[in-house]
């Protein structure tokens, strides 16, 4: 995959998760909106993050990072990958289907395990009946992500993208109905979870048969193949789902304090839409391409394919970051401010976010850095290294709870995130030169941080500006309209005049995009 093709496929992954993204957050303000932030948002929160949890572990944590390098090596080499992808999905299968069942039965004590404040009061035993209701929803996600993973391994993005978008499809529109038809809201956004994971699993069935792979149904095989795939996954489920496991830490602290669960979830949401867009897209598109230059010793080609990544990731990432240090209030005001939500919620969610904003560029460069590990099918030293950032999350969201408050949990997130990062920088220096970023990288980083200190300026100006716009119900969003324009021109004009991208490069990388190649 030549450089160009490369940054192609981060904008072809990168354009539907933003409308995942955006859909998302129709979701969400509907759920703020029509369920507040009080007992039944609570549980839905729990509920929805923890198939979400064990998602990150058995699919995009554990079983993908080590299963994407695998089958990318043998599909570069024609080792039987359809063979391969078969006993995978069957050990997968049955693995994920004895968890369900556990969960299911152990749901109380979970919960319990994740938000132990809760217990006592009405969103505890909310929270263990949808997480029931939603917990399936962890096994077709998992098969579906392996499923994913067999077509981001072949350069067929599309599909892989495009599946999440439909459980936000199916999600608000059992809102719309159940409001609409005057029924329980809540339940019907709960009970739409599994069924858009069976949705989603279909859709991507359909694409890899399409994409011409067989996986064969059957039963499941301990390989020499799945002994080393096991090996390999163990340790990346702690290192791939580092982030979700410092949330849940988060969570647990959260839920001793009044609506805080709620209000940190809502700015984990606004903070994962630049981290959606760029950091997942650059995971996806990444790691199957190192692991393919690896295999074919394109150490050159390898060392561009992570700098270009690295570089159009950080030009979208670090403007992203200030935006949300500099206007979180507005942001989080048009977006979750109406119905049940209130000001008083916006105010908390909006200090959050620019918490999280700080943490951002972090959460992005993991995404980067931790490829150059799995691609080598080495993952017991992100493991270490997510030892050692949990435990610092840990420390410093307990510790620091009974100073400052609820807030300790997105301190600790984003102390956390630099630490991993450090550290995952620290130990890809024994790769040697082929894991370092490049001559061009280094040098349009630092006017990449200038253009974004320029925007900042000019939206913290803009903001003081339109506050009077901002505070009016039905102009607020018109005047955040306005003021993201101002950040985008003051960005993208800066940067192109002191060289930190080109928007020639970015043009011609949409172009192939939207072509397909």
């Amino acid at each position: 995959m030549k450089p160009i093709r490369l940054i192609s496929g981060l904008f072809t992954v990168g354009g539907w998760t933003l409308m995942s993204r955006i859909l998302g957050f129709v979701r969400d303000a509907m759920i703020l909106a029509l369920l507040g932030t009080g007992p039944l948002y609570q549980a839905y929160v729990v509920a929805f993050r923890l198939p979400n949890m064990f998602r990150r572990f058995f699919a995009e944590g554990a079983f993908n990072m080590a299963f994407v390098p695998m089958f990318s090596k043998r599909l570069e080499g024609g080792d039987d990958p359809n063979g391969f992808a078969s006993d995978a999905f069957a050990g997968l299968a049955t693995v994920l289907i004895g968890l369900t069942l556990v969960a299911m039965a152990a749901m109380p004590w979970l919960i319990y395990a994740l938000a132990s404040g809760f217990a006592g009061q009405e969103q505890f035993g909310l929270s263990v009946e949808f997480g029931r209701i939603a917990f399936p929803y962890v096994l077709f996600i998992s098969l579906a992500a392996l499923l994913s993973g067999m077509l981001n391994a072949s350069g067929r993005f599309a599909a892989a993208a495009a599946a999440p978008v439909l459980l936000n499809i199916f999600l608000i529109s059992a809102m719309a109905g159940a409001a609409w038809l005057g029924g329980d809201v809540a339940r019907a956004l709960i009970w739409a979870i599994p069924v858009a994971g069976v949705a989603q699993f279909m859709l991507l069935w359909r694409a890899v048969r399409k994409a011409g792979f067989a996986v064969r149904l059957q039963w499941p095989r301990l390989t020499p193949a799945m002994r080393r795939l096991i090996r390999v996954a163990i340790p990346a489920a702690l290192a791939g789902g580092v982030v979700q496991v410092n949330l849940l830490v988060g969570q647990q602290v959260a839920s001793y304090f009044d609506k805080a669960v709620g209000w940190l979830f809502a700015a984990d949401r606004l903070y994962q839409l630049p981290l959606g867009v760029v950091g997942i897209a650059v995971g996806v598109v990444l790691l199957p391409d190192l692991s393919r230059r690896l295999q074919a010793r394109d150490d050159t080609g390898a060392k561009s394919a992570l700098s270009r990544a690295a570089e159009i990731s950080l030009a979208l990432t670090i403007p992203a970051a200030v935006a949300l240090m500099i206007i979180p209030f507005p942001l989080v005001s048009v977006l979750f401010e109406r119905g049940a939500a209130t000001v008083d919620d916006t105010a908390a969610i909006a200090v959050a976010v620019a918490i999280y904003g700080l943490g951002l560029p972090a959460f992005v460069l993991q995404k980067i850095l931790q490829p150059l590990f799995f691609a080598r099918e080495d993952t017991r030293r992100p493991f270490y290294y997510a030892v050692v950032s949990m435990v610092v999350n840990a420390l410093l969201a307990i510790g620091l709870a009974p100073v400052v408050g609820w807030i300790a949990p997105a301190i600790a997130t984003t102390v956390a995130a630099w630490v991993m990062v450090a550290l995952l920088r620290v130990g890809a220096k024994s790769y040697g030169d082929v894991a370092q970023f490049d001559t061009r990288f280094r040098s349009r980083i630092w006017r990449m941080v200038v253009a974004s200190a320029v925007m900042g300026a000019a939206l913290w100006f803009s903001n003081v500006t339109l506050s009077p716009f901002l505070g009016i119900p039905w102009w607020r969003a018109l005047a955040l309209m306005v003021l993201i324009g101002i950040g985008m021109i003051s960005y993208f004009g800066t940067a192109h005049l002191i060289g930190a991208i080109r928007i020639g490069e970015i043009r011609q990388a949409l172009g192939r995009s939207r072509s397909g190649t």
